[in-house]
C-alpha cells in the first residue's frame, strides 16, 4: 500500500455490487455537496470537479449528481453535512485516518468506535496519528486500460514527464503522487499524454508504512472493510505496508 485510499483500494478488488451502488451514490452525492458549497460550478472548483468524476466512475445518475450540487450550494433543502476526520490505531498498532461526512457527528464517532472495538483496535487523541501521514495528491492509472499504447516501462517515462513527484507499483495499478498544490497540473498533463485515468484525489499519504503479522493483517482488512460499508465513512487511509 503506498498511501492508497482503502475504500478505493477495495472498490477496486471488489467492484461495486448491486446491492452496495445505493450506498455508493449515496457517498459520493455527500462528497459532491460538501464540495458544493464552494462554488457550483466544476470548471471553477477542483473539488467539485473531482467528486464528480467519482461518481461518474460509478454510473451515479447525472439527475442525483446535479441534486447533491444544489443541496450543497443551498438551492435545495437537506440535512446539513459536516466533515470530520477521526484518527484511529488498528490491530498492529496500524495508524488510520478516516474521513467522514455526516449530519450527526456523535453517531458517526458511537458506530466508528464500535467498528474499531470489533477488530481490536481504538480511536486516538486529534493529532496524534495525522502527523504520520501527507497530504499528496495521489493518480490512478490501470496498466489494462492503457496497454493498447503503452507497456510498463514506457508508462513510467510519460507519468515521470509530466511533474510527478514519485510512482507506486500495486499489481496493474500505476499510483502517481504529487505535490497537493500540483495535482490538478499533473492530472492535465497525463491527460494530455492520451494516458486514461482511473481516479485523481487529495489523500492523506503514510511518511513510511509498516509490516505487521499476517493475522493482524487479515484483522485489519476487516476492519476497513467494515467501515467502508459506514455510509457516514467517506475514506479509510493507513500506514499498512503491502
Amino acid at each position: 500500500m503506498s498511501g492508497h485510499s482503502h475504500a478505493r483500494t477495495i472498490a477496486h478488488d471488489k467492484g461495486i455490487a448491486d446491492a452496495k451502488r445505493g450506498m455508493a451514490f449515496s457517498k459520493f452525492a455527500r462528497m459532491i455537496s460538501i464540495a458544493a458549497k464552494n462554488g457550483k460550478d466544476p470548471a471553477m472548483n477542483s473539488q467539485l470537479r473531482m467528486a464528480i468524476d467519482k461518481a461518474r466512475e460509478i454510473n451515479m445518475p447525472t439527475d442525483n449528481i446535479e441534486r447533491a450540487i444544489k443541496r450543497g450550494a443551498g438551492e435545495l433543502e437537506g440535512v446539513k453535512l459536516e466533515e470530520f476526520i477521526f484518527e484511529a490505531f488498528g490491530p498492529g498498532n496500524v495508524a488510520v485516518i478516516i474521513e467522514v461526512i455526516t449530519d450527526n457527528k456523535n453517531r458517526a464517532l458511537n458506530e466508528v468506535k464500535k467498528i474499531l472495538g470489533q477488530s481490536g483496535g481504538k480511536l486516538a487523541a486529534a493529532g496524534s496519528v495525522k502527523w504520520l501521514f501527507e497530504r499528496k495528491g495521489v493518480i490512478t492509472l490501470s496498466l489494462t486500460n492503457n496497454k493498447e499504447n503503452f507497456n510498463k516501462d514506457n508508462l513510467e517515462l510519460k507519468v515521470i514527464e509530466t511533474g510527478a513527484e514519485d510512482i507506486f507499483w500495486h499489481e496493474e495499478f500505476l499510483d502517481v503522487h504529487t505535490k497537493a498544490e500540483k495535482l490538478e497540473e499533473v492530472k492535465k498533463n497525463i491527460e494530455a499524454q492520451n494516458i486514461k485515468l482511473e481516479s485523481a484525489s487529495l489523500d492523506w499519504v503514510p511518511k513510511e508504512t509498516i509490516n505487521i503479522s499476517e493475522k493482524d493483517k487479515a484483522t485489519c482488512q476487516k476492519l476497513f472493510e467494515a467501515l467502508d460499508e459506514n455510509e457516514d465513512i467517506q475514506e479509510i487511509y493507513s500506514n499498512l505496508g503491502s
